[in-house]
């Protein structure tokens, strides 16, 4: 009947299941040829993008109670919006900060090897996982955008960690994503190894929103995204420019925090 209301209808239908049934079967084969392996030691897995069960188990989850701006875990319950000793001596420019897991063990492996080792593959999981844990940060007029890398060193590496993850959170939680928004203005020196006020003199002045699109940020919630946080200088200098702006907040996912003495590497 529907065929008959509906010319063409039942030939269409019957090609779609073809095309559906065809790219099952493929997948089934490439799963046998190339079994999905755990993300971080290659162990087998049932599904492809995930860890098995050893390195779940030692992946440094952050779960609550946290503080209610960095995000870091509290070793008890002290109440909702309980505050850190970093929070109260040291308040953040931006409003919140929310964490996969702690700078350590496999997740800093993961973060490594996706800076790194060009294991851009890993951005998908990576940034499933930040969807999860920063889901209290992102509203439907969130706009999503990465720390970025200054053009030099986007040409050495020839991609940005940051971006990659920005992009799979704006698409899994369907919100706006905007890459070219915040730029780099000035080349600076890399992070690592320098001290807190070091980088934070690093830093200072090397952002900028380009010309004419300040417009596009005006009176919204920013989502800034990074693969890493330790003293927290790159996003404060973000922030800073992005709140300038005219954004409404800004609040800062990443896969990552530093704690303890790894905070102030």
């Amino acid at each position: 009947m529907v065929a008959e209301l509906m010319p063409g209808f039942a030939d269409n239908t019957v090609l779609e299941r073809t095309s559906r049934a065809g790219s099952l079967v493929a997948g089934t084969v490439l799963d046998l040829l190339l079994p999905p392996r755990c993300v971080c030691c290659q162990a087998r897995v049932s599904l492809p993008g995930n860890l098995c069960g050893v390195c779940w188990r030692e992946m440094p989850f952050i779960g609550a109670p946290v503080c209610a701006r960095y995000g870091t875990p509290f070793t008890h319950d002290i109440g909702e919006g309980g505050l850190s000793a970093r929070a109260l001596t040291d308040p953040p420019l931006f409003e919140r900060l929310r964490s996969v897991a702690t700078y350590q063990g496999i997740a800093r492996d993961l973060v490594l090897a996706l800076k790194f080792n060009r294991r851009r593959d890993l951005a998908e999981p990576m940034g499933r996982w930040m969807v999860h844990a920063g889901r209290e940060l992102i509203s439907p007029d969130t706009v999503v955008m990465p720390v970025p890398l200054h053009r030099l060193r986007l040409l050495q590496r020839r991609f940005n960690q940051s971006a990659d993850l920005a992009r799979v959170i704006a698409r899994e939680a369907s919100i706006d994503w905007d890459p070219m928004l915040l730029r780099r203005a000035r080349r600076t020196r890399q992070q690592v190894g320098l001290d807190s006020s070091e980088r934070q003199k690093n830093v200072r002045g090397a952002f900028e929103l380009r010309q004419g699109w300040s417009n596009t940020l005006h009176g919204r919630p920013v989502l800034l995204v990074d693969d890493v946080l330790t003293t927290g200088s790159t996003v404060t200098a973000c922030t800073k420019v992005l709140k300038a702006a005219g954004a409404s907040s800004v609040d800062v996912l990443t896969f990552a925090i530093a704690v303890g003495d790894e905070a102030h590497d």
